[in-house]
């Protein structure tokens, strides 16, 4: 018999799959952080992927539709900040077509961060109501669409963006801490999202469109909620991006890349649960900077080991077709941490009902 309600107990049991990748994300960076400043580096890069896979699974891993879009709001966001977060006296030299308005103030890293988020999620939910009533391949199609075309607005937007040169001079504030800061925070969003009812019900659409419309679920207002929560989380991973790097640039399709990057740690690790992300991003982060460390060169007992350049793509590509092949749930098999019976309220060795049932 389980035990008496107790929201403390509930809420725990809500919290424990959150809880359980927050405390292993902590040890990691606590970890990693402290080895030298390259690794501390590479601990920053893969929690900002991190806060992208989970922006790109609010809306993907609940719809189940797949996108190719979400790069455009990392390019919205991570300017946004630029334009507000640069110093006056540099913005005046290196974008003087800016609006005096823009041109004439700077605001605090975090003020940034805030206009990058919200200009991304405007952008998603302009976006968002025209594509939202498109579902499978179609919808997948369009997303990318949307992101050619804000890509090449961005390309030729000199003034204000100095086009495929460098755009230089952003505070340069994000670390391991403030990354994983955003990390957890994100994660927490996702799995908010998944277990409210909105989201629920976005699921319930996502196995059987037809059962869904034919129950009543407004399918269209659902996945632009997503959408919306998407670009904003995925907005934030680009303001990051942004100021861990000091500098932006659209050329040499490099949110195009990170785009298929991001996808293809969420589809490795599992599209359909909130623990496919952390283990995805991690596994890929991983096997990314071996493939890295080859390219350059490893010395292995007196022999130099190289692999040729851009042969770490072709061995990314190789590692999600295996998984595709090998576990087409991904690594995680769509599957959360299970909650102790403790905090589900049963005592241990306990039957739940399911199991009492059973033969």
């Amino acid at each position: 018999m389980p035990d008496q309600q107790n929201p403390l107990r509930d809420m725990a049991a809500w919290l424990w799959p959150w809880a359980v990748w927050a405390v292993l994300l902590l040890v990691l960076t606590l970890i990693f952080s402290q080895i030298s400043p390259a690794m501390a580096r590479i601990t920053t890069d893969t929690l900002i992927r991190l806060v992208i896979v989970t922006g790109l699974y609010i809306f993907v891993g609940n719809s189940g539709i797949l996108s190719f879009g979400h790069g455009a709001f990392l390019i919205v966001a991570a300017y946004a900040s630029a334009w507000v977060t640069i110093p006056v006296a540099m913005k005046g030299v290196i974008l003087p077509g800016l609006p005096e308005m823009l041109r004439g103030i700077q605001i605090s890293p975090l003020g940034g961060l805030v206009a990058g988020v919200v200009l991304a999620a405007v952008l998603g939910l302009l976006a968002g109501i025209p594509l939202m009533r498109l579902s499978g391949i179609a919808a997948s199609i369009a997303t990318f669409a949307f992101f050619i075309v804000i890509s090449v607005i961005y390309n030729n937007w000199t003034d204000w963006t100095k086009g495929t040169a460098s755009l230089v001079g952003l505070p340069t504030w994000v670390g391991p801490w403030a990354a994983l800061a955003a990390a957890l925070t994100a994660l927490l969003i996702a799995w908010a999202f998944q277990n409210s009812r909105a989201g629920l019900l976005l699921r319930a659409s996502r196995e059987d469109l037809v059962a869904a419309h034919g129950a009543g679920i407004r399918v269209m207002r659902l996945r632009l909620l997503a959408f919306v929560l998407s670009a904003a989380v995925a907005g934030a991973g680009g303001v990051l991006l942004g100021h861990n790097n000091g500098a932006l640039t659209t050329a040499n399709n490099v949110y195009l890349n990170l785009s298929f990057i991001v996808i293809a740690m969420l589809v490795v690790g599992g599209i359909r649960s909130m623990s496919g992300v952390v283990v995805g991003t991690l596994v890929l982060s991983v096997l990314a900077e071996i493939f890295r460390r080859f390219e350059t060169g490893v010395d292995i007992g007196g022999v130099m080991l190289q692999i040729p350049g851009g042969t770490r793509e072709v061995l990314l590509g190789l590692c999600m077709l295996l998984a595709l092949i090998l576990r087409p749930d991904g690594l995680s098999r769509g599957r959360e941490i299970r909650v102790p019976g403790i905090l589900r309220g049963t005592r241990p060795g306990a039957k739940t009902k399911k199991e009492e049932a059973l033969p």
